[in-house]
């Protein structure tokens, strides 16, 4: 006789495995990188209207600064990607030669960056007590 309740194929069902916390966190870093790749291209008529004016070399650095993090966006699935988050945060940090307002974004993000690195290595610790 069969039970009424469990609906069919129920007992054929391998568990699921536990979720992967690291799977997750890349998709953070790279919305991160996303992130900051639009508010450097925002930062474009901002630089132009109250900045010191859109020179050549300051359109080159935002536009290749954004570029510059949506490709890194791809590369969230590598092992050294974290760092090499964390050390592309010198370049918007030199903003200031730019505007001191790009640079100010390159403060803020290089804080969001500092409080990932600080979460991963809290999930790292956890993982390894076997929490």
């Amino acid at each position: 006789m069969t039970n009424p309740q469990a609906p069919e194929g129920a007992g054929d069902q391998a568990p699921t495995p536990p979720a992967d916390p690291w799977k997750s966190f890349r998709g953070v870093m790279a919305a991160t990188l996303f992130l900051e790749a639009i508010v450097m291209l925002l930062a474009i008529p901002v630089v132009g209207a109250v900045g010191g004016g859109l020179t050549p070399v300051a359109l080159s650095y935002l536009i290749g600064l954004a570029v510059l993090l949506i490709l890194l966006a791809g590369l969230q699935g590598r092992p050294w990607a974290i760092w090499m988050n964390l050390g592309v945060q010198v370049l918007p940090l030199g903003g200031f030669a730019v505007y001191s307002g790009v640079g100010f974004i390159g403060v803020l993000f290089a804080a969001v960056w500092a409080v990932i690195a600080y979460l991963r290595y809290e999930v790292r610790l956890r993982q390894e007590h076997g929490q």
